[in-house]
């Protein structure tokens, strides 16, 4: 795949998609994933906001459930929103994973 066999399909995007690109392809140069960490024994590894032990699924989930953002930052004070676009972003980029944790987790209580 070459940037030209993208282009026509990059300017057809809406300019909230394109957006949406920018920030993944920038996210992309740079650490893609400051701010989410793995540590082996902190929530069973799975992906949190750094320094927290808040899982990305954790976000995700209560997102599907109706959850606003604002309400979010309010519920986790230690968040910020700059944390929660790298939540997303994660979310986005490994749906999977984040699928998989939600299951696990939801099905364990």
């Amino acid at each position: 795949m070459t940037l030209q066999n993208l282009e026509p399909q990059l300017l057809a995007l809406t300019p909230k998609e394109k957006a949406q690109a920018i920030h993944m392809l920038a996210h992309s140069l740079g650490n893609p994933w400051r701010g989410i960490e793995k540590t082996v024994g902190v929530c069973g590894g799975d992906a949190c906001v750094a320094f927290t032990r808040i899982p990305v699924w954790v976000l995700v989930n209560a997102r599907n459930l109706g959850i606003t953002e604002a309400e979010l930052l309010q519920d986790y004070p230690t968040l910020s929103a700059t944390d929660l676009d790298n939540a997303w972003f994660y979310a986005a980029v490994y749906p999977e994973e984040i699928a998989i944790a939600i299951k696990e987790n939801i099905e364990d209580e």
